[in-house]
């Protein structure tokens, strides 16, 4: 085993705690961002201008009539802007555009002496705008060759010599949607100048290092010149890793100019309107079967609705190019992948970053092949699996394909599927207007950035005299328990109790040039970096106990806090060690640093080896349709997940079920719409409220929730042998949607193919039942060798497209 991976002694790291600030989220003790708004003396509120048209060029901006608002005390507009203006990293996102490019677009910011007469102010702006065409659907997007940044293509084998082997062909469309963060904590930033110059920021962002770079080139500064810190966030999940860095620029702009600390805060209608989503996509595909149903080739090109400017687009787009796959090998593939410009707000990272996205399209054309195919959909997944020796489309071999086996199988056995199925097929016979179903998908998630460079992080522990503990790492905290596994990690490698150490909020004057918390990488880099400087702290202190317990420091171990020698009694306590290192001048202080190893990746040919190691899943769900309403409910859902040796199992659990929640939020009620008219409201977000954006709650969790960490499952190379779990089990509510399309299935005859939208909201529910319906009189006496003849499965008026089967292909041709 290797370094990284072996467990000491009585580890900290695997005990199961709760979160090292639960008590704080409980009592309404913790403090966010904008809490430190009432610590914080002479503040200034700042307050968005926004345009309420989707897409214009300003011809005037008057912002006398604000300055005249009592309170006001200054507007900010692009002519303020001492450096670069502009709020990405891409330069095609001006701070203070004089476009307007999707509506609520912000063009200036008002600042007050209070909230109110900063709105006040933002109200008596004038703007006049010379309305420009505007884009507002994927689908209008497309048609009109919308497009922006670069346009990957993944290739494997040969594609037409797939298709003329395959027995059966089918092609079809899929457009799904996008999804809305919806964390609990909306943007949020408070800058303040010291009197040397120099910026401090206070932001909720999973980026500091970025928000860091940007501001300093939006005030013309270096980066030492600007410190950013994260206490926490109230939740993230992708949408704070590029998204805060404008608003952190605007209150930093704001206090350059005032000499006042300057607090900016989206409230709620704002974070939804000005703020990316998840990248919605289309998805045209076309896809070939031997007669065993083993894929054979797979043709398809992915679209991603980008939004205004790219921030993140590009990398998304290849992930989900990179996880199309699944845990499915294919031979021989062409996928292309681009980005559709819209007018709206530039869509970005959300938990899986374009995994979610390329991984549904996969499951959902294997759900509407498998009747085609005369398959049970679990039986036409299992044929499919990766084995030994195969490799991704993009090239990287899969080297654990047995764990992809081993969930699903235990999946299999814990959840008792094979006598719940008969229970099922009992209960659908005897229930003509009320079906259930039981659906079995699996995951392959490849961790690390794709981007080779992100994948570093680094640390700083410094030990004081009294032998306590303080950590600084590279992470953010966002509620997803980073720094729990950090403290954990720190404890087992130093070998002290975990009490003894603690962690500081994450800065960028601690640990620099950090990299995103993201891509599930938070522990992997971070614990890794931790790790690396704790060890070296510990090699200088066991160099001091070896001359106080006379032995070879190669023989001294130091758990819970007693450094011993093997084969001997002697021993010195912890703090005792570091008092008498201070006294020789030990130094008690070190950086980490963690480079992941083994990565490599050609983004032109779009191959190479980007991802450290796969996680793996499986999640079998049941559900319950009303024929009647496409009303439904989850009764059940079991769930194996592969986190390698966990850092800490309670943390983890909380991860697989939030996920999993998360996903199927997306894929069964998160239904994002646009004016799309040609109205004065065009493009404007007709769900920007809860009242209006149905989100999961408790009703719609499943009856019984039943979640397995896969055990002896070392992650060899990575810390202490675990594997991360942030974005994987998202992807396990795959399984819900499967379930919904075959309880739909099941009101029409055997062998249908049922399309279903995305959201399956119980109206999608609805016309899929339908269609399933219709399929019992249409198809009667017109289905051959298990396929619709010559024809499609629907209207496609769920899912904005049809399943085509090839009729030479069904001939054998």
């Amino acid at each position: 085993m290797s370094h990284l991976s072996e467990r000491p002694e009585k580890p900290v790291v695997g005990v199961s705690m709760p979160h090292e600030s639960a008590t704080l989220h409980v009592t309404g003790t913790a403090l966010y961002t904008d809490d430190l708004v009432y610590r914080t003396k002479d503040v200034l509120h700042a307050y968005p201008v926004q345009v309420m048209k989707a897409h214009g060029r300003i011809t005037a901006l008057r912002t006398g009539p604000a300055l005249a608002v009592p309170g006001v005390v200054r507007v900010l507009t692009g002519a303020d802007v001492p450096g670069v203006n502009d709020a990405g990293m891409k330069h095609d996102e001006p701070l203070f555009s004089d476009h307007v490019m999707f509506y609520g677009h912000a063009v200036a910011w008002v600042l007050g002496e209070t909230l109110e007469a900063a709105r006040l102010g933002a109200e008596a702006v004038e703007v006049e705008l010379d309305e420009l065409p505007s884009i507002v659907t994927l689908q209008d997007a497309i048609g009109a060759n919308s497009f922006h940044g670069s346009q990957p293509v993944m290739l494997t084998g040969d594609v037409d010599a797939g298709f003329a082997d395959s027995a059966h062909v089918f092609t079809g469309e899929f457009q799904f949607s996008d999804q809305e963060h919806f964390y609990l904590e909306t943007h949020a930033a408070l800058a303040h100048i010291d009197e040397a110059g120099q910026v401090f920021i206070q932001s909720s962002t999973q980026h500091p290092s970025e928000t860091q770079e940007i501001v300093a080139h939006v005030l013309g500064l270096h980066s030492h010149e600007v410190t950013v810190q994260c206490l926490r966030m109230g939740g993230g999940f992708g949408g704070k890793e590029m998204q805060p860095h404008g608003f952190a620029a605007v209150a930093a702009l704001g206090a350059k100019l005032t000499g006042r600390p300057v607090r900016l805060r989206l409230n709620r209608t704002q974070d939804l309107t000005m703020s990316g989503k998840r990248h919605g996509f289309h998805a045209t595909w076309k896809i070939g079967y031997d007669a065993d149903g083993r894929i054979r080739a797979l043709d398809a090109t992915l679209t991603a609705d980008g939004g205004w400017s790219l921030d993140l687009s590009e990398p998304v787009v290849a992930r989900a190019l990179c996880h199309i796959d699944n845990i499915y090998w294919l031979p021989n593939a062409r996928i292309a992948g681009r980005i559709a410009k819209t007018n709206k707000a530039s869509n970005t990272a959300f938990r899986g970053f374009g995994g979610p996205q390329g991984m549904l399209v996969i499951e959902d054309i294997m759900g509407r092949c498998a009747p085609l195919l005369g398959l049970d959909p679990m039986e036409l997944r299992e044929r499919n699996f990766y084995q030994q020796g195969q490799a991704t489309p993009y090239g990287q071999p899969v080297d654990q394909p047995e764990r992809i086996a081993a969930v699903w199988r235990k999946t299999l056995d814990d959840g008792g599927v094979a006598d719940r199925k008969r229970e099922i097929a009992a209960f659908n016979a005897a229930h003509p207007h009320t079906k259930r179903a039981l659906a079995l998908t699996g995951i392959k998630f490849g961790i690390s950035f794709n981007l080779t460079a992100f994948n570093q992080g680094g640390a700083l522990v410094l030990i004081y005299k009294d032998g306590s503990v303080l950590i600084n790492h590279g992470g953010t905290e966002m509620g997803q328990g980073l720094h729990t596994k950090m403290l954990q990690v720190a404890a087992t490698t130093l070998g002290i109790p975990l009490h003894k150490v603690r962690l500081a909020p994450t800065r960028t004057d601690k640990v620099p040039n950090t990299s995103a918390t993201a891509a599930s990488s938070g522990a992997d880099l971070n614990g890794a970096a931790v790790k690396n400087a704790c060890e070296q702290l510990r090699e200088r202190l066991l160099q001091v106990a070896a001359t106080q317990l006379g032995s070879n420091a190669s023989d001294i171990r130091i758990v819970e806090g007693i450094a011993r020698s093997l084969g001997s009694d002697k021993e010195v306590a912890w703090d005792d060690l570091v008092r008498s290192a201070y006294f020789q001048r030990v130094q008690l202080s070190a950086a980490g640093f963690y480079r992941t190893e083994g990565l490599h990746w050609d983004a032109k040919t779009f191959q190479g080896s980007p991802f450290k190691y796969f996680a793996h899943g499986a999640a079998a769900a049941e559900v319950e349709v009303d024929g009647f309403t496409g009303a439904y409910r989850i009764r059940r859902v079991d769930i194996v997940h592969d986190v390698g040796d966990s850092l800490s199992p309670l943390i983890d659990i909380g991860q697989v079920e939030g996920g999993f929640v998360q996903g199927a939020g997306w894929l069964t009620l998160e239904d994002m719409r646009w004016d799309a008219t040609d109205g004065p409201n065009r493009g404007r977000l007709l769900t920007q409220a809860a009242s209006t954006y149905k989100l999961p709650s408790f009703s719609e969790m499943p009856e019984e929730f039943n979640v397995t960490l896969l055990e002896d499952a070392t992650e060899e190379g990575s810390v202490y042998g675990s594997k991360a779990v942030g974005e994987p089990p998202l992807m396990l509510a795959f399984s819900v949607r499967e379930a919904l399309r075959q309880a739909a299935a099941a009101f029409g005859p055997g062998g249908i193919s049922v399309e279903l939208a995305s959201p399956a909201t119980p109206e999608a529910v609805y016309w899929a039942i339908e269609e399933a319906r219709r399929g019992a009189a249409s198809q009667n006496g017109h289905v051959r060798d298990g396929f619709a003849a010559g024809g499609h499965a629907g209207d496609g008026h769920a899912s904005n497209g049809k399943v085509r089967t090839d009729a030479a292909a069904l001939s054998g041709a």
